[in-house]
């Protein structure tokens, strides 16, 4: 295999749905298949981009051996009503749970997240803005 080189199957299952598949056997459902939804491709941008973004902020926050208890990634956006329809504003909404986090804390993983290493965010910024707020809450606080 070449260095960097990503491989992924999308198996057509009838009408518009496809499964996709990764080397290691990780699938994903687009379309509606025996009754129950996936995820949009479009969709599924989304959730790269809260799961890209959501493992570095973790990631920082344990080195800097913050203890977190739960964290939520809550994305929304808007496309262009025109072809190709891209992703043209985006709002990441952070949600952190746990004791004495402090908010610097959590601006520096999110700016570092953003600017440097969410592979995701940073592609998809080149065709949308992508804005972001976050809220630290207690372990058990509702987030409601």
């Amino acid at each position: 295999m070449t260095q960097g080189l990503t491989e992924i199957n999308a198996t057509w299952k009838g009408q518009m749905t496809f499964v996709g598949q990764n080397n290691a056997g990780g699938t994903v459902q687009m379309g509606v298949l025996e009754g129950k939804p996936g995820i949009g491709p479009m969709q599924l941008l989304l959730v790269a981009l809260a799961g890209c973004t959501g493992e570095d902020i973790v990631s920082i926050l344990q080195k800097k051996r913050i203890n977190i208890s739960d964290m939520q990634v809550q994305v929304s956006g808007n496309r262009a009503e025109d072809y190709p329809m891209v992703w043209t504003n985006i709002h990441i909404n952070y949600l952190i749970w746990g004791k004495d986090i402090k908010a610097k804390d959590v601006e520096q993983a999110i700016e570092l997240s953003e600017n440097k290493y969410c592979s995701v965010g940073i592609m998809l910024g080149k065709s949308a803005k992508i804005t972001s707020k976050y809220r630290i809450l207690k372990p058990g606080e509702n987030a409601g």
